[in-house]
Parts: structure tokens; C-alpha cells; sequence
């Protein structure tokens, strides 16, 4: 078989939050698309035209690529070599000792070793550490011996979209493709001309660096205000107004907000270059302010509240981050879990997660300590604040590093931020 004797263009090696809003968006551009996954439950909600997960209008994508019939799919990564195009989406989770963990990616390339042809292409879409992409050419060129760049085509065209952003970016933000050999970028760009974003081409590894570099970006800028939060409370200052200060008609200010920043990119990125850093422990330090900022908030309530064996915290919200129902990596889990541990009786409430939560009455009811781990719009409406103030405890201690209200404070309690917020 060669790749004229295909019958999809473009294959998808997992369905996830990545790869499948990508499925769905090369189908409606007329590609015949074979998605590939084996999460048999998430194959199911798909051949039953359910989004197995937020994404803002892939729901309607999904129903028209049924309808079309240019989407059919599979559990057998194998099946992903009747394409022309293997687009791999895998997870590429880091070991806890520092070390990438490229096990997801080298079982699909042995699934699919046996079955690739000349003329093909194989994408990583995935993040991957720098070289990845390389060795995945140089593994196919020494098992099988294709000239990458003539008979076979291996690139990296890295994924930066924002969760619920997918249908709005893939067609504006720029999108990188390092390709190896001569004519991998060419015919892997020609791919990703089905949308309407410029192309840039790039070696491989500045392509990986990029993408690397862009998460490591915002989880760096996102350490300082937290840091800050930290600094502020030991000094007993405001970090919203420290925050205002630095910014404020100041042209190189721009510090960010504090918060709980996690999230299965953000968290696990920087180990991508710490495994060989020329400066080790430089991003390690990044990672420890925001992975101690549970803690930080955990340590302020005690100081405040006291010991909280057999009183109850209300954590609203267990997403990564504001208005999704993506809870993988989220800082939520941690925080509920030091919380367990002085005994405290903890309440979760989330209307976004597929985790069942408590409603939010519920949650409120009786507590003496809120936390805004999530800053969703559900919780910044006023309507939130009320019902803390109505169901929970008279003296209840609101702990909300987002100021989703408005007041300015990490530490309050309610009446307190009541008050504020009546004052203007």
C-alpha cells in the first residue's frame, strides 16, 4: 500500500481534548477523518453525537460530521494508517523524578510501524520534549527504512489552542510546523491549509521549543503574583493593591492576578526542559510557589479560624481553571486533600465538572470557611456572595485569591466583604 491506495485523509490517534475538537474540525472542511481512541466509552458518546466534554460549538461540529459521514472511528491505533495524514494526540505526562514519559507515544509508533507506507505523513501534535520529534523520524527511518522527508513525512505542528477557544484559534492563531527532512514541512503545511491560520515553518526543534516555552511563559508569570500573594500576607499588606501600584499608568507594569495555576499543560510543561536545563531548579522553583499555593491558603485560614477539626470548608469549584469542566491537574484536588487532613469537613461544589458535587446550598449550609478554588462567572455573580452570606455561618471566613467580587481581599469574612462592597 502507498499512500494514493489510503481512504481518509487524515487519521486522529486519540480523541481527547486536543485531538478530537481537530477531528471534528478537519471533517467539517470536507476531510474524510478517521478518529482513533481506546476509551470505549468516549468512542460510544461520539458514534451518539455527544461531546464527551466541554468545547465552545463543537457540539454542532460533531453533529454534522455524523451526518456528513466523513468521521468514522476506531479502537485499534493501527486502523490510523488508512490515512494519508496520522495526526498523533497522545499525553505526554512527565515521571515525578523529572524524566518525560514517552510510553504513549512509542506504543502507538509500534502499533503502527508495521502498517505505514511510502507516501504518508506523521504529525505530533502533542506536546513533546525537545529531540522528540527526531527520534520519532529516526525511529521509523532505522525499523522500517524510509528516507524522512522523501518516502515519509514527520513533522511537529504543536497545539497551543485554549481550552474553549478551539473553533475561534484554529483558524487566527499561528500555527508552527517543523518538519524533518526536505519536504515534511511542505506537506505537512498543506495539511493545516485547510484553516485559515498563517503557517510558520520551522526545524523540529524550535517548533518543541516553542510550544514548551509558551506554557513554561505563563506558568512563570503566573508564580510571581502568587509569590507576591505570600509576600503581601507575611508584611500584612493588600497584593490586589501592591498589584494596582505596580501597574498602574506604568508603562512596563503588567504583573498578573493571583491564583490556583495548574492545568494538565501548565503543571507539567516545565519538566520538558528541566530534564536537561542548563539552570536546574530554576523552573523546580516556579513550580513549587504555584503547587504551595493550597497550602498558603490552607495556613491562612488556620491562622484565622483556628484548628478545623469537625468544622466545615465550602471549595467552590474543582476545575483548573474558569469556565471549563476540565479538572484534570487542578490545584482544586490538592487544596480539598490538605483540607481532609486537619479534619475539616469539606464541601465541594462545581457546576461544570463531570464529578458530582454538591449543589451550592448545600455546600454553604453551616460552613465556616468558603474557598474560591475556581474563579467561574457562576461564582462571580453577586447572587453567589448572597447565598454565602444567607446559609453560611454568621462568622463565615471567605477565602478568595481571584477577587471575584470586586473587594480586594484574599482573607475576609463575609460581613466584611459586604461592607466593602457597600461602601462604593
Amino acid at each position: 500500500m502507498n499512500a494514493s491506495q489510503t481512504t481518509a485523509d487524515v487519521s486522529i490517534v486519540g480523541l481527547g481534548r486536543v485531538g478530537l475538537p481537530l477531528a471534528l474540525s478537519f471533517a467539517d472542511r470536507g476531510l474524510r477523518v478517521i478518529g482513533i481512541d481506546k476509551d470505549p466509552a468516549r468512542l460510544q458518546a461520539v458514534r451518539e453525537a455527544r461531546m464527551p466534554f466541554a468545547e465552545t460549538g463543537a457540539q454542532a461540529l460533531l453533529e454534522r460530521a455524523g451526518a456528513s459521514g466523513r468521521l468514522s472511528l476506531s479502537e485499534r491505533v493501527p486502523d490510523a494508517a488508512r490515512a494519508r495524514h496520522i495526526v498523533i494526540t497522545l499525553g505526554t505526562p512527565s515521571f515525578s523524578h523529572i524524566e518525560i514519559d514517552m510510553r504513549d507515544i512509542r506504543s502507538a509508533l509500534d502499533d503502527l510501524l508495521g502498517v505505514l507506507a511510502v507516501g504518508q505523513s506523521l504529525i505530533l501534535r502533542s506536546t513533546v520534549a525537545p529531540g522528540t520529534t527526531e527520534f520519532v523520524a529516526g525511529y521509523v527511518a532505522k525499523h522500517r527504512g524510509f528516507r524522512v522527508g522523501e518516502d515519509m513525512f514527520v513533522a511537529h505542528a504543536p497545539e497551543r489552542i485554549a481550552a474553549g477557544r478551539f473553533l475561534e484559534e484554529i483558524d487566527t492563531l499561528p500555527c508552527i510546523v517543523g518538519g524533518v527532512g526536505g519536504r515534511s514541512g511542505d506537506v505537512v503545511a498543506e495539511l493545516f491549509s485547510s484553516f485559515a491560520a498563517p503557517i510558520v515553518q520551522t526545524s523540529p526543534v524550535q517548533a518543541e521549543l516553542a510550544k514548551i516555552w509558551t506554557n513554561i511563559l505563563r506558568y512563570t508569570n503566573f508564580a510571581l503574583p502568587n509569590l507576591l500573594m505570600m509576600d503581601c500576607e507575611r508584611h500584612s499588606a493588600n497584593v490586589f493593591e501592591v498589584i494596582d501600584l505596580i501597574n498602574r499608568d506604568y508603562p512596563r507594569g503588567g504583573i498578573a492576578q493571583p491564583g490556583l495555576t495548574a492545568g494538565s499543560c501548565l503543571r507539567k510543561d516545565f519538566a520538558f526542559s528541566e530534564e536537561r536545563s542548563a539552570a536546574p531548579g530554576m523552573l523546580l522553583a516556579v513550580s513549587r510557589v504555584n503547587e504551595s499555593v493550597p497550602l498558603f491558603l490552607l495556613e491562612g485560614l488556620k491562622r484565622r479560624l483556628g484548628a478545623l477539626a469537625g468544622r466545615k470548608v465550602a471549595v467552590l469549584g474543582l476545575a483548573f481553571k474558569a469556565d471549563t469542566d476540565d479538572e484534570r491537574d487542578s490545584l482544586s484536588h490538592k487544596l480539598i486533600r490538605l483540607l481532609e487532613r486537619e479534619l475539616a469537613d469539606v464541601a465541594v461544589h462545581d457546576p461544570r465538572v463531570p464529578t458530582p458535587t454538591a449543589s451550592l446550598q448545600d455546600a454553604l449550609d453551616g460552613a465556616a470557611a468558603v474557598v474560591v478554588a475556581t474563579n467561574h462567572s457562576e461564582f462571580r455573580d453577586a447572587g453567589t456572595l448572597a447565598a454565602i452570606t444567607e446559609r453560611a455561618c454568621s462568622d463565615c471566613l471567605v477565602i478568595d485569591p481571584w477577587n471575584c467580587w470586586g473587594a480586594a481581599q484574599v482573607f475576609a469574612y463575609s460581613s466584611e466583604i459586604a461592607a466593602l462592597l457597600a461602601s462604593r
